[in-house]
């Protein structure tokens, strides 16, 4: 990173300054805003800078997601086949048969969430069957949402599950007629026994974690995200889980910026977790760049309800309270802020009697602690909320499971899942976020096209216009409202003079592009603390060198990540000798990627969308 100053003009920018809402350019040194206005005014704070002509696209703060598992997601990313905005089974299914040809014994084939069956033309998922045609001996893992994992018989094998294997608490193994196990394991409602059976499978040795998690990050950036709250995650150990990301940030490759929880790894001793932690790291406890934001999602596994709709709301057992409140007390005492993981307003109800508790003895005020996704929290839990200081951060997962969810309580209970406007009028700090990437995709566009339009990604329409937010407080609350949450407001999620200058120049104008086309945006230049982490198309060169994914097999070399439509692939084009645009992995090609498939052949897989990348 360099504080070289940094001009970007001829730009539609939006500043989200209620001061100076619009601007044409900025200047940009020593990593923050140095002057926002007019092209002379940018050029007279900077007159040495490098200038960039923005060619009169729009340039929003970059964003920030409030829910994420970043650090876990990284350590992941170049394992991952992402069925992630994938319009139909079949093209997922060609997308899988190439990935099981491409990856060599002992590895794992694995779609970890980020789909939804009602995105697929098909409205629904591949069949055991099918995965064992495809993949005879290739262990090929599937998890879709919260509900369950499809394994075919080679994944059986290698992860051991017999006739005589136990279903664990809250999790099925469906079994045929003769008592062996399909392949189809069930959140029934714990997902332990989906993510326990993820565990199974290969890691990536250290090296390959480091470039892995960079290119999770640049996939982050290529569509605009600059900063995250990190919500911890099972099987991820504080400290040894986070030595990677430490790495990153020691040696200055951190194109993200994270502010990270702890997440209690132990049921039953959840307060010696707590206790120890709060006497090795402190809130804040970092720099911009990575720095630590206190406790949860997870605080006691007792007050952890689950997100499956496709089942009846879990009862917290009674033990909830007793097993919160010295939790609770603990991280006030030291002024941790916490969050906690609480679909349902039965669970948040039941918390507040403790925080309130707690607040009489120790006021709460101030340490920004907050509930996350809240789906179907009442209208009095909101006010209590208020009442305490405390916030709320959503997220779009009824975009992916808002049929489910109309199929158990009805189209009239979804309509304030959660009631967004509701929790604004009351004052509460609201912030958006996405909650990747096991269920929902990591994608902020998905994110703000559910907050503007409702719509599920299977296209029923959840809201009526009361609980939709216009385009702007949409894109507040994927930036400036979300400082709240990592205690930096007035830091950053603005345009404006002194803040950190981070920022997202977007392949189509966020504020006129039709409703449906929002889920397609991008990034063509983001902007970190005044260096470019991500560029695309004209402004491709400007973009740092990014080593080629690792392994050489992995996913993201045949696939990228998000999946782009041909239209988004044309807004982003570069100028080479391609024929063709590919839908599936744009201008990715064969020789700078060193994939050896049959992509000339017009009969085969490449062939069949129309690619001829992979023959130039």
């Amino acid at each position: 990173m360099t504080d070289n100053a940094l001009i970007i003009v001829n730009a539609k920018v939006t500043t989200l300054d209620k001061q100076k809402p619009a601007a044409e350019a900025v200047a940009i040194q020593n990593g923050k805003f140095l002057a926002v206005g007019s092209e002379g005014e940018a050029r007279a704070a900077a007159p040495t800078a490098t200038i960039i002509d923005a060619g009169g696209r729009r340039l929003i703060p970059g964003l920030i997601d409030s829910h994420t598992h970043v650090i876990r997601g990284g350590l992941n990313y170049n394992m991952e086949l992402r069925w992630d905005g994938v319009p139909s089974l079949s093209e997922a299914m060609a997308m899988l048969r190439a990935q099981i040809d491409r990856t060599p014994a002992p590895q794992w084939v694995r779609v970890v969430g980020g789909f939804t069956e009602h995105q697929f033309t098909e409205k629904r998922l591949p069949t055991l069957d099918e995965l064992n045609a495809v993949a005879p001996d290739t262990p090929v893992f599937i998890l879709h949402l919260y509900d369950r994992a499809l394994l075919n018989a080679a994944a059986l094998r290698v992860v051991g599950y017999t006739k005589d294997t136990p279903n664990p608490p809250g999790g099925e193994i469906v079994r045929d007629a003769k008592g062996n196990p399909t392949g189809l394991l069930l959140a029934q409602p714990n997902a332990t026994i989906l993510y326990s059976t993820l565990a199974k499978g290969p890691k990536l040795d250290p090296d390959y974690a480091i470039n892995s998690s960079r290119h999770f990050m640049r996939e982050l950036n290529g569509l605009g995200v600059t900063s995250v709250i990190d919500a911890g995650g099972g099987f991820q150990n504080y400290p040894d889980d986070y030595e990677i990301i430490e790495k990153l940030h020691a040696d200055g490759q951190m194109t993200v910026r994270i502010s990270y929880n702890l997440f209690t790894q132990k049921p039953k001793e959840e307060l010696s977790d707590f206790s120890s932690w709060v006497k090795q790291v402190s809130p804040g406890q970092g720099d911009d760049t990575y720095r630590h934001n206190g406790a949860g999602e997870m605080l006691v596994y007792s007050a952890a309800d689950f997100e499956d709709f496709r089942v009846e709301r879990p009862e917290m057992p009674p033990n909830m309270e007793t097993d919160l409140e010295p939790v609770i007390r603990l991280l006030a005492e030291h002024r941790w802020p916490w969050r906690l993981h609480a679909t349902y307003d039965e669970t948040i109800s039941r918390a507040l009697d403790v925080y309130e508790k707690v607040n009489r003895d120790i006021p709460l005020q101030g340490i920004n602690w907050f509930f996350d996704h809240a789906e179907t929290i009442s209208e009095k839990s909101i006010d209590r909320i208020a009442a305490l200081g405390g916030g709320i951060a959503v997220q779009h997962r009824m975009m992916y499971q808002g049929e489910y969810f109309i199929e158990r309580y009805g189209a009239k209970a979804a309509e304030n899942t959660p009631p967004i406007k509701r929790i604004m009028e009351a004052g509460v700090p609201l912030g958006a976020g996405t909650d990747a990437t096991r269920v929902a995709s990591y994608n902020p566009w998905v994110s703000l096209s559910w907050l503007v339009t409702s719509q599920t990604l299977g296209g029923t329409r959840l809201y009526p216009a009361a609980n939709r937010v216009d385009r702007e407080t949409a894109l507040r609350l994927w930036t400036e409202t979300n400082t709240w949450f990592s205690n930096e407001e007035g830091k950053k999620g603005q345009i404006k003079p002194g803040q950190l200058a981070d920022l997202a120049l977007l392949s189509d104008d966020y504020f006129s592009v039709p409703e449906d086309e929002i889920v397609h945006l991008r990034s063509v230049l983001t902007v970190l603390g005044g260096n470019v982490v991500h560029a695309d198309g004209d402004f491709g060169p400007l973009a740092p060198a990014l080593p080629a994914p690792m392994p050489d097999w992995s996913p993201v070399a045949a696939f990228g990540g998000y999946y782009k439509t041909s239209e988004a692939q044309a807004k982003l084009a570069v100028h080479c000798g391609c024929a063709n645009d590919c839908a599936v992995h744009g201008h990715n090609h064969a020789a700078a990627l060193g994939a050896n498939v049959p992509a000339a052949d017009a009969r085969t897989f490449w062939g069949a969308f129309g690619c001829g990348c992979w023959a130039v």
